[in-house]
Formats: structure tokens, C-alpha cells, sequence
């Protein structure tokens, strides 16, 4: 079965008409069980990121500051919330939650976040709604755990993943592919071990020639043990924040490659949902549960 994270305190609350909809979290959990693709014996609480797994990516100073609550107002700007008690536990529920996923995919293949892919999250501070790298601290983990291993960032995101380049800049066990809008946020970019920068209005046949070819690329010339793919919706042409036209079909054929692509190469998958921020909510739901649906497909039958 399917093996998903999924805690209560993802829908954190915000302030009226804030540009990131929580609620999508718990509508695609309902939504799951609705469908039939998970009961809830699937789905796994994660308990609070200890500090010990945060340490392997971000500095202790950031670290301690965040937790107690005492980074400034500006860097606090500089994440898009207001810090609270509650806010700090979420971000560490949500790290914590795909780490535990590393150990559920290499045991099924496959394993999911409902939320995560926090990639503007550095070393030392955060950004853009991300404030603890969710993935590169569950890639840590499994790097520390086998050593001799490679992982594979797959960044999907319309923007950047600038965090987690600028965390695995020096670490040659993970390699770090990010395919976004080049005009996008972040307006300063990082370097990734791959960076594919789109066009503004790039379409769904241009976009995911890139993709196909950046799949083959890997499938030829590098062997990964794990990928994590960020499988951001904000690609989509209707997105507020996004500046690329992909479709809802075309979301669709990306999910499917690069899921084939790990199914079909033998490597487990940790998958976190990342962004979307489509005016009609509808829109940002259906184009999350496909790729649920389509690995429903693919890994149980």
C-alpha cells in the first residue's frame, strides 16, 4: 500500500487572503480516501524532527534561533509567515514526516508527503515559505545511513530549488537537478548540479521534451539508489505565481515520466507535493491527486 505522511498541523492558519492555500493538504487527504487510493492505514503521523537530523544541513545557530522563536522580523518576512509556537512545530512535523518516507520507500518503492519539498530553505536561514529543507535533511539521512549511495534531487517547482542547491553545492553523493522558470523567484539563483532555466509561457511540448530528455540523460549515464522528487503544481498555466503554461494535462504526462522513470529503474522514491497556488483551489487539489492516482497504478498493481 501506499505509504503516506500526513499530520493535523500541516494547515497551519494564516492571515486572510495569504497567497499559500493550507487547506490543500487536508483536502488531499480526504480526497485519497474518497477515492479509494488510501485507507487510513496508510497514512503515518510523523511525531517532531529531532535536532540532531536538522544539524546535517542547516547551521545550529539558524536552527536554535528558529525554534525558540527568535529570528528577526526581516527573516521572518523573508519566509512569508509570522512566526509561532505552532508554526515551529509544523515545520518540523512536515521535515520530520519525509524523513520517515525514506525508510517506507525503500521498503515499497515508494512513499509520499502531502506537504514538504521546503527548497528555499538554506543552510542558514529560510525563504519563500520554507524555513527546515525537508528534503535534503531526509537525504542526509539516508546518505549518513548508506554511504556508499546516490541520491537524486528531481526539483519540479516552477521556482528554483535555491536552498537545497546551495545545501548539496560541495556533497557529490547528491545531485541536485532543478527545471523552473528562469524569470522567476528566486531572482537570484543558485547552482545546481543541473539547472534547466524555462522561458516565460513555456508549453506543455517544450516543457516536457525537456523533461524526457533530462530523464534519459539520467537513465544512460547516472545510477541513483533514491530520488526525491518535488512536485510542485505551480507549473500550471493558471497558477498566480507561476509564469509558464503548462496545462493540467501536461502536469499530468510530467507526474506519469517521472514516476515510469523510477518504477521502471528499480529506484525508491520519496515524493513531496511543493507549490501551487492556482486562483481556483479545485484546480491546485486535481492537479496533486493525479500523480497519487497514477502511482496508484503503477507501484500497487
Amino acid at each position: 500500500m501506499l505509504r503516506i505522511a500526513y499530520s493535523p498541523l500541516y494547515k497551519h492558519p494564516v492571515p486572510e487572503n495569504h497567497r499559500f492555500p493550507m487547506e490543500k493538504y487536508e483536502w488531499i487527504y480526504h480526497q485519497l480516501q474518497l477515492e479509494g487510493i488510501a485507507n487510513l492505514g496508510c497514512f503515518f503521523e510523523p511525531e517532531q524532527l529531532v535536532k540532531e537530523f536538522a544539524l546535517k544541513v542547516h547551521k545550529e545557530e539558524y536552527f536554535d534561533r528558529f525554534v525558540q522563536l527568535k529570528l528577526t522580523p526581516k527573516e521572518q518576512r523573508q519566509t512569508g509567515f509570522q512566526h509561532d509556537q505552532q508554526l515551529i512545530m509544523r515545520e518540523l512535523v512536515i521535515a520530520e514526516g519525509t524523513r520517515r518516507a525514506v525508510d517506507y520507500a525503500l521498503k515499497d518503492g515508494i512513499a509520499f508527503n502531502i506537504a514538504g519539498g521546503t527548497h528555499h530553505a538554506f543552510t542558514n536561514r529560510g525563504e519563500g515559505f520554507c524555513m527546515l529543507n525537508d528534503q535534503a535533511i531526509a537525504a542526509a539521512y539516508f546518505i549518513e545511513k548508506f554511504p556508499d549511495k546516490k541520491v537524486l534531487i528531481l526539483d519540479l517547482d516552477v521556482h528554483q530549488g535555491n536552498g537545497t542547491a546551495e545545501i548539496f553545492k560541495n556533497n557529490d553523493s547528491v545531485f541536485t537537478f532543478s527545471m523552473h522558470g528562469k524569470s522567476n523567484y528566486p531572482i537570484r539563483k543558485e547552482y545546481s548540479d543541473w539547472d534547466i532555466a524555462l522561458e516565460n509561457d513555456t508549453q506543455d511540448e517544450l516543457y516536457l521534451h525537456f523533461l524526457s530528455k533530462s530523464l534519459e540523460e539520467f537513465k544512460k549515464n547516472h545510477e541513483f539508489d533514491l530520488v526525491f522528487y518535488q512536485a510542485g503544481v505551480d507549473v500550471l498555466e493558471t497558477d498566480k505565481l507561476g509564469k509558464l503554461k503548462v496545462s493540467m494535462e501536461g502536469v499530468k504526462k510530467r507526474d506519469t515520466l517521472v514516476l515510469e522513470y523510477c518504477h521502471q529503474s528499480n529506484i525508491p522514491a520519496v515524493v513531496c507535493m511543493g507549490g501551487g497556488y492556482s486562483q481556483d483551489t479545485r484546480l491546485v487539489l486535481e492537479a496533486h491527486m493525479s500523480l497519487f492516482r497514477q502511482a496508484f497504478l503503477l507501484f500497487e498493481h
